[in-house]
């Protein structure tokens, strides 16, 4: 993890209400934090994802994920680092507003592949 990850992993998705898994795969990617009751995935995005290279990469990665209907958040690490209560407040907003199905367990909850 990076020093943001771990920020984030310790200060808050660790006791997060609902389960997150970290460094989790799916489809052919590892995704920084996985919500499976919220379909949420959570990445951290560091310098490199602002290059036009890493633009078009995270633009892929982002429509496979979406085709697993999940919900993408990407936060900055300077967001992370600087302006951890504002990053909180945006993942509890996702919940708030998006609530967990009674049953939630999906095939991405145990990082299986599955066809699309």
């Amino acid at each position: 993890m990076t020093t943001a990850e771990r920020k984030l992993w310790h200060g808050y998705l660790r006791i997060y209400p609902h389960r997150v898994l970290s460094q989790h795969p799916i489809d052919n990617y590892i995704v920084d934090f996985y919500c499976p009751a919220l379909k949420l995935v959570i990445e951290i995005d560091g310098e490199q994802h602002y290059s036009e290279e890493g633009k078009t990469y995270d633009a892929n990665r982002d429509v496979i994920l979406a085709a697993y209907e999940l919900k993408v958040l990407r936060l900055r690490n300077e967001d992370v680092m600087e302006d951890f209560e504002n990053v909180r407040r945006r993942i509890e907003e996702i919940t708030e507003k998006n609530p967990p199905p009674a049953f939630a367990a999906t095939p991405l909850s145990k990082g299986v592949k599955t066809k699309r």
